[in-house]
């Protein structure tokens, strides 16, 4: 997709070189720090799947491209200015991945903007963090590869390790540019659901509900910022190249539920499922690719 004419006027900040983690020593503290933040996005069941795929895949670092989307807590107002002592023209162009990921943020920033204009509107823009692998902080905690690409709602921050844009070709078979435009168009239709109020409602329902309603939300909430991601490309078709589609229908899939389950532990258990299927994933990418229409995203309305 050609991105590469991006708005450098974004608000990114840097933490890589930072070590902000928090959590100290080796494998086993970060485990512990992490298991109360899985617990409270996928229930028990999260963990022990996570436990899994530690052991057949030989740790935490290994996990990236299963945990993605954003921990769902009340928001706090930001000020959408890059942040004290951030350089955005270096912390874009340090590497092709960097550029990669500043590009697409860009693109989806102004794409959002341009459709909540539309619509009468109030549009706040997120900001980009980068965070390497020693971890950072973000405002929902800690920031760690082995959780992926997130949103965090209370400092309207998408977090990313670029190193996953790696594990996403190579582990998964997801490559190409698209499919890393995919994740993060994705993290960005999380921060729309954020200022909707989606978000919030969806955390009321996992407050009140059994674990197996928190997870059928959530997959609603996944797949709907699946859908949003699809309009975003469908608001730049003319930027896209061929093969394209099939990047982002191949990383979709990838990522699916049961693709992730049948991987990692050799069987599907549907009623653990956060994020969606695979076949629901490309379904909604697909939906939102073909209407280009955020209203044709009600996950919460519809069959999925």
């Amino acid at each position: 997709m050609r991105l590469d004419d991006f708005d450098p006027n974004i608000n990114v900040e840097d933490q890589r070189g930072s070590g902000g983690g928090g959590f100290g020593g080796g494998g086993g503290g970060l485990l512990m720090g992490l298991l109360p933040l899985i617990g409270s996005r996928f229930g028990c069941g999260g963990i022990v799947v996570v436990l899994i795929v530690m052991a057949v895949f030989g740790g935490l670092g290994n996990l990236g491209g299963m945990i993605g989307g954003g921990q769902q807590s009340a928001p706090t107002t930001q000020s959408g200015r890059p942040s004290a002592g951030t350089d955005t023209t270096t912390s874009c162009t340090l590497n092709a991945e960097s550029k990669a990921a500043c590009d697409s943020f860009s693109s989806a920033n102004a794409t959002w903007k341009a459709l909540f204009a539309q619509q009468g509107g109030q549009f706040v823009s997120p900001k980009l963090v980068f965070f390497g692998s020693q971890g950072g902080r973000s405002g929902c905690g800690a920031a760690q590869s082995a959780m992926g690409p997130f949103y965090c709602p209370t400092d309207r921050g998408i977090y990313l390790d670029t190193d996953f844009f790696g594990e996403l070709a190579n582990r998964f078979g997801a490559k190409g540019d698209f499919a890393q435009d995919y994740v993060i168009a994705h993290e960005f239709g999380h921060h729309i659901q954020n200022l909707l109020g989606t978000s919030d409602k969806v955390q009321s329902i996992q407050r009140s509900a059994s674990e197996t309603e928190g997870n059928a939300a959530s997959v609603r909430l996944e797949l709907q910022a699946d859908c949003y991601a699809g309009v975003w490309a469908a608001q730049n078709r003319d930027r896209l190249e061929p093969g394209d589609i099939e990047e982002g229908m191949t990383a979709a899939r990838a990522i699916g539920d049961d693709t992730l389950q049948r991987e990692s532990q050799g069987r599907i258990v549907p009623d653990s499922f956060t994020h969606g299927s695979a076949a629901q994933r490309m379904s909604w990418l697909k939906r939102g690719l073909e209407s280009g229409d955020p209203a044709q995203c009600d996950t919460f309305a519809s069959a999925i």
